[in-house]
């Protein structure tokens, strides 16, 4: 289901604590991130794992902030559909500066599994479901797993 390009990641996460935050708007598209982001750190052995729901993905940073004082990793997901107001912009701009920051600050990886989207039919597309192209709660729960592991060499 990767998208062209996308690098196969096998990674052992045995030990690590990881917790996902996820919003909760468009239902359907989020059970979809999380389900994928549950089956990518059962293949990676991740048994300790935490899920924290907010409300929308503007609250993805603050979760992630306070999640990253006690996790190994941070696997951060939501969806923003354009509009026709620049809510869009703002919101996506927010959480993307807010969880690049709390990665950058802490030094925890956060998997950046929040998907912004023109329509609601990309949003289906990338969500990990049945028919979905891509199933981008898998990968960044992948990469944040690939990268604790990553950050463990140096």
């Amino acid at each position: 289901m990767s998208g062209a390009g996308a690098p196969t990641l096998t990674v052992d996460g045995t030990g690590l604590r990881v917790t996902v935050v996820a919003a909760s708007w468009h239902t359907t598209v989020m059970d979809g991130l999380l389900a994928g982001a549950r089956r990518a750190l059962d293949a990676a052995h991740v048994t300790d794992v935490r899920v924290v729901r907010v409300p929308g993905t503007f609250e993805l940073p603050v979760a992630a902030a306070v999640a990253a004082r006690t996790s190994d990793a941070v696997v951060a997901l939501g969806v923003v559909i354009r509009g026709g107001t620049p809510h869009f912009e703002y919101v996506c701009q927010g959480a993307t500066l807010g969880l690049t920051d709390v990665a950058v600050r802490t030094g925890v990886p956060v998997g950046f599994g929040v998907l912004t989207c023109d329509d609601e039919q990309q949003a289906l597309d990338r969500a990990g479901l049945e028919g979905s192209h891509e199933d981008k709660g898998a990968e960044a729960a992948e990469a944040a797993v690939a990268t604790v592991v990553a950050l463990r060499g140096l």
